[in-house]
């Protein structure tokens, strides 16, 4: 039993050789000229990473890399994708002339296999020559078990291409799991060659000096590449120009105040956040109903518990919700009923809806903060992102005791932000370094010797 335990650890161990890379590339005409760059790129990589901000045009980038994939090798590629976005991407793939199919069962179902993250254990990856991780920050977020699967899966296969907006929402080591998954360095390596313990408190870990800072994102140049919009690569912005995004507080008041207080004070500690957000349930979905029934447009509504999501679809005109509990089938089929009008109003959980979902035909939302801010961003881009046509309006509903996760919430927010672009504006400086160094003319021979 023992020795079957070694060997299985050996297995995932494994790494197939790294691809040479693909050359010979045909890309779609409908792309636009950054996502041609950013796909040859990968293509020429072989295994890469590309984080580029919702609305970009992922989706098309994908499916042009794993369709030059199964030319080049004449063998399938897997595409694994959110529960939710695994219909959306399909479709997405047969509007760019690309076919691809969905399985279920663990078989290649054509050329390009679509499945999602939870059935990715029934499949071998000895059937494919390419895999591709779409949304690819669930890898972080899922767990542990999920997580080494998922590694383990992609660390056997020769073509690899991982695709998120949010690759380290919260801090550069998060870059390390994809660096796992393509075959680069493992987490503690990368954190042993550039990171240092700060050693207080926080038990953080900082980039080590300036040189080390350099050669880190050298390091990250080599695989992957990051963008918020055209520019961020030298290409003109174009039509991706956001439109204005509405963020509104709205504090309720909790109808009682916590046991032993005459009125409410931030709560301290998860166990006090939770039991202040079962205790204003009420409050907040009657707020939130109220700002949603309000108008006849279509909404959002993004929750945490169970017991929100089914007094919310009671409360609010049009609604239907999507749990967790949920099978399959009934979460498609309403996301599908959300996406072409059939359904006016969509109440779920971020983790279930908050990644990949084209909804930019809805531009109003509702939010329960929590302390994630990658599930805020994420669920704010579905609706505000490059296509949408309307302001975006964006109602946090919170109450006196969530002061505390309002500003984490907010801190995070600011640091998310300055880190992505220092993200951009580091990896833009190597490449114009690397660019610099690279020889357009032969070596001439002096004539004196």
């Amino acid at each position: 039993m023992e020795q079957m335990d070694y060997m299985t650890f050996l297995v995932q161990k494994q790494q197939s050789a790294r691809p040479e890379g693909i050359k010979r590339i045909r890309l779609p005409d409908m792309m636009f000229d950054f996502q041609r760059h950013l796909t040859e790129w990968a293509l020429t990589q072989g295994r890469s990473a590309i984080f580029a901000d919702c609305g970009m045009g992922k989706s098309l980038m994908l499916m042009a890399w794993a369709e030059n994939v199964v030319r080049e090798t004449n063998k399938p590629v897997l595409v694994v994708t959110p529960l939710a976005v695994t219909a959306q991407i399909i479709r997405e793939a047969e509007k760019f002339g690309i076919e691809a199919h969905r399985s279920n069962d663990g078989k290649p179902s054509g050329d390009i296999t679509v499945t999602n993250y939870e059935k990715l254990d029934k499949f071998d990856w000895k059937d494919y020559s390419g895999v591709v991780c779409d949304e690819s920050s669930r890898i972080k977020c899922a767990d542990a078990a999920t997580r080494q699967l998922v590694t383990a899966f992609t660390r056997k296969v020769p073509y690899r291409l991982l695709c998120t907006a949010t690759a380290a929402p919260n801090d550069y080591i998060e870059v390390g799991t994809s660096s796992e998954a393509l075959g680069e360095l493992e987490r503690k390596h990368m954190l042993a060659q550039f990171f240092t313990h700060d050693g207080g408190n926080t038990a953080s870990w900082v980039l080590k000096g300036h040189a080390r800072t350099h050669l880190y994102w050298r390091w990250v140049c080599s695989w992957a590449r990051a963008m918020r919009k055209p520019s961020d690569l030298g290409f003109d912005d174009g039509a991706f120009r956001l439109p204005p995004l509405d963020v509104r507080q709205h504090t309720v008041k909790a109808a009682t105040a916590r046991d032993g207080y005459l009125f409410d004070i931030p709560a301290v500690g998860l166990a006090e956040q939770r039991a202040d957000l079962r205790r204003t349930i009420g409050e907040r979905c009657g707020m939130a109903a109220q700002l949603v029934n309000a108008h006849d447009r279509p909404a959002v509504v993004w929750c945490n518990l169970n017991d929100e999501g089914k007094r919310l679809a009671r409360e609010i005109n049009g609604a239907a919700e999507v749990a967790g509990a949920d099978s399959e089938e009934r979460k498609e089929e309403v996301f599908k009923g959300f996406i072409t009008g059939q359904i006016r109003v969509l109440v779920t959980k971020p983790q279930i809806g908050g990644f990949g979902l084209n909804l930019q035909h809805c531009a109003h939302q509702t939010y329960f903060p929590s302390h994630s801010y990658e599930q805020y961003y994420q669920c704010v881009r579905r609706c505000w992102r490059f296509g949408q046509k309307s302001p975006v309006t964006v109602d946090l509903i919170t109450t006196d005791g969530q002061d505390n996760v309002l500003a984490n919430l907010n801190r995070k927010a600011e640091q998310a932000d300055a880190m992505f672009n220092n993200l951009v504006s580091m990896m833009w400086r190597e490449l114009r370094i690397e660019r610099k160094n690279q020889y357009t003319q032969k070596e001439q021979v002096p004539s004196w010797l």
